[in-house]
């Protein structure tokens, strides 16, 4: 009866996991409200919007067919490399980094955009490669160049946070491809050894002192050390039930930086407690789990690694963010999707999402036709 009543393009979304999400969005809609200092300028109203405009291009790109996104595959990987050139040769420099494009209407950050493209165009790939080959040489090398290359542009950037995102989104495609156990226990013992040394060498002096501080954020606590001890403050000083809205003392003292971006959680919690930080992990916990429940019921070996490699770069955002705010991982600047302020970012996820939701219809379809 309520199909009849509801039309069914309506029907056939994933309101069990949109709603939820709604509600994540208006929280940090909120949270950025009161970071703003009670305005909804310049964060509160360009956040919401945002998400509205990028919900309708997710909508949009759940109705494209498979074929066209296995035909895409290579192109936009390939275009997706090109703008990271281009970040090197014309880019926008901000806080030290060569990040940006100047696209005129907005900032593009283009290696935001590789983290779904290198699942994307690693899914095709395995697809493409046949089972007996997966385990060889053939499955491990192209697959590393195509992980590789991107990594090592957003390496020169510098940004480490996002060149391990599309490490480790390229990585679980390949474990989930089927490469054999012992190579990545091998590349984890191996790095395990190369670490030390590229700490020394490679990093640059404030990665290397955000590792130092993550090991010990007393050792300087108003200097290096000062983003991790007020974000642990401002976590902790809102208790169970938070300080109540608009009343974060860190954030509107300016004691927390970046409080409506990378720290938005930190921001959420102070206000609004335990509670609402129990709130925000559960929404999380429905999205990713709708992702890789998509991701388990797809026919079909592209569908099934794009959908679970798609899930796995949400989580990294997640998971890495929150650690990160709590002290438990070291500050890289990854924002929290769909609470940070930020249109590269909030785009990133709801490509992702929108893919997602692409292949929860593909599934349907072919439930269909059985």
């Amino acid at each position: 009866m309520s199909r009849a009543i509801i039309p069914d393009p309506i029907a056939r979304q994933p309101w069990g996991m949109l709603v939820p999400l709604f509600a994540l969005v208006m929280l940090g809609g909120a949270v950025l409200y009161s970071a703003a200092g009670g305005h909804l300028q310049p964060y509160a109203l360009s956040h919401v919007l945002r998400f509205c405009v990028f919900l309708v291009m997710a909508v949009l790109i759940s109705h494209i067919p498979k074929r066209i996104f296995r035909a895409a595959a290579y192109p936009a990987y390939a275009a997706t490399v090109v703008l990271l050139v281009l970040v090197e040769l014309i880019g926008a420099v901000g806080g030290g980094s060569q990040r940006w494009l100047n696209l005129g209407f907005m900032t593009l950050q283009p290696s935001e955009l590789m983290k779904p493209a290198i699942v994307l165009v690693l899914a095709r790939f395995y697809e493409s490669l046949p089972s007996s080959m997966t385990a060889s040489w053939r499955g491990l090398v192209p697959a590393g160049m195509l992980i590789g290359i991107p990594a090592l542009l957003v390496m020169l950037q510098p940004d480490l946070g996002t060149a391990l995102a599309i490490c480790f989104g390229g990585v679980v495609i390949m474990f989930l491809a089927g490469l054999p156990l012992w190579w990545f226990v091998g590349a984890g013992a191996a790095t395990a050894v190369i670490a030390p040394i590229a700490f020394f060498t490679l990093l640059h002096d404030y990665q290397r002192n955000r590792v130092l501080v993550f090991l010990d954020p007393e050792q300087d606590p108003l200097g290096t050390g000062y983003h991790i001890t007020q974000s642990k403050i401002a976590i902790g000083s809102g208790g169970f039930f938070g300080k109540g809205f608009g009343n974060g003392s860190q954030s509107h003292l300016q004691y927390l930086p970046e409080s409506h971006t990378d720290f938005v959680f930190a921001t959420m919690a102070e206000e609004w407690g335990m509670l609402g930080g129990l709130f925000v992990l559960g929404v999380f916990a429905v999205v990713l789990t709708w992702g890789m429940r998509v991701a388990r019921s797809s026919p079909d070996r592209f569908s099934s690694l794009l959908g679970a490699g798609l899930a796995a770069t949400i989580f990294f955002y997640v998971a890495i963010n929150l650690m990160m705010v709590m002290g438990l991982a070291p500050v890289v600047g990854i924002p929290l999707p769909f609470m940070s302020h930020g249109g590269t970012s909030m785009m990133t996820n709801m490509l992702c999402l929108g893919s997602l939701m692409a292949i929860n219809r593909w599934n349907a379809g072919s439930r269909l036709l059985r």
